[in-house]
């Protein structure tokens, strides 16, 4: 499939839109992953998308589908449900449309137990660097990477990057209609169960006029510890900072209390507990 859409000079975008001349409604992401082999077709409605690519490609009838593996078992146990994912997320979220087909399968080797996340901002009040640490488990044999996905004040062109400090940067794409970038992290080796492995990357985004007032984390099973440490610069310091915290994306701010900033113009927040759901700091500009 990657091949012949290089062979044709056709974009994803471009393949979408004609898919949706037919009445088949499929997103890029969702392509990507196909070319990826990170997910594969499977529903009646991505089947459909399979057979109406091939005379685009300018291929056989048969050919993509005589390349697509068994089903994945739909019996096997997760670390996750979905559904409790959705709780979180709520229906067709942003991550879900990123995910595409990968969405009920995302990252579900492996359990985070750890995560410290640091936020910097830059002079124009623009977030610059996001830099996370996660110590996670494997829970079950045979994990391999982790899955990353952060979303942007403002769509990612050629100035950002994903630099990887702690394991090996596998793929890096962006997806400018959601705001997102995606990377895969490998370990750099097969996980047995139990295992731990300590991922450490950070997201280098360029230049913005794009102003930024927020960032948070959703999180899908509740963490052993989860900072979120926001980097100020000294010329542009917030009039005020809050911590919230929701039970869904969608949600009201079941928590929300204000945060001082210290003498190095940083805030953070630490949870006591952190269950299921979605934490952040937002701050207010004069």
């Amino acid at each position: 499939m990657r091949r012949a859409l290089r062979q044709r000079g056709l974009s994803l975008e471009r393949i979408c839109d004609r898919l949706h001349a037919q009445g088949i409604s499929v997103s890029p992401a969702t392509l990507s992953h196909w070319q990826r082999g990170r997910s594969q077709p499977e529903r009646p409605q991505s089947l459909r998308a399979i057979d109406a690519l091939e005379p685009m490609l300018g291929l056989l009838p048969g050919t993509l589908r005589s390349l697509l593996g068994p089903h994945r078992p739909r019996g096997r146990a997760l670390p996750h449900d979905p559904a409790a994912v959705r709780g979180v997320y709520g229906e067709r979220s942003d991550l879900e449309q990123a995910l595409g087909e990968a969405f009920p399968y995302f990252n579900s080797d492996t359990q985070a137990l750890v995560t410290h996340e640091t936020v910097t901002l830059d002079e124009h009040r623009a977030i610059r660097e996001i830099t996370v640490t996660t110590v996670l488990r494997a829970v079950r044999d045979g994990a391999r990477q982790l899955t990353v996905v952060h979303f942007l004040d403002a769509p990612p062109d050629d100035a950002v990057d994903v630099v990887v400090r702690s394991g090996e940067l596998a793929d890096r794409r962006f997806l400018p209609e959601l705001r997102s970038v995606l990377a895969d992290i490998s370990f750099g080796r097969p996980l047995a169960r139990n295992d731990t492995a300590v991922v450490e990357y950070t997201v280098h985004v360029g230049p913005s006029l794009t102003t930024s007032y927020c960032h948070e984390r959703r999180i899908r099973e509740s963490l052993r510890t989860y900072l979120l440490h926001v980097r100020f610069h000294p010329l542009a310091t917030p009039a005020s900072c809050h911590y919230f915290y929701r039970e869904r994306l969608d949600g009201e701010a079941r928590q929300r209390h204000r945060v001082l900033l210290d003498t190095s113009h940083t805030a953070h927040l630490l949870p006591a507990k952190c269950p299921p759901g979605v934490y952040g700091l937002e701050w207010q500009w004069d």
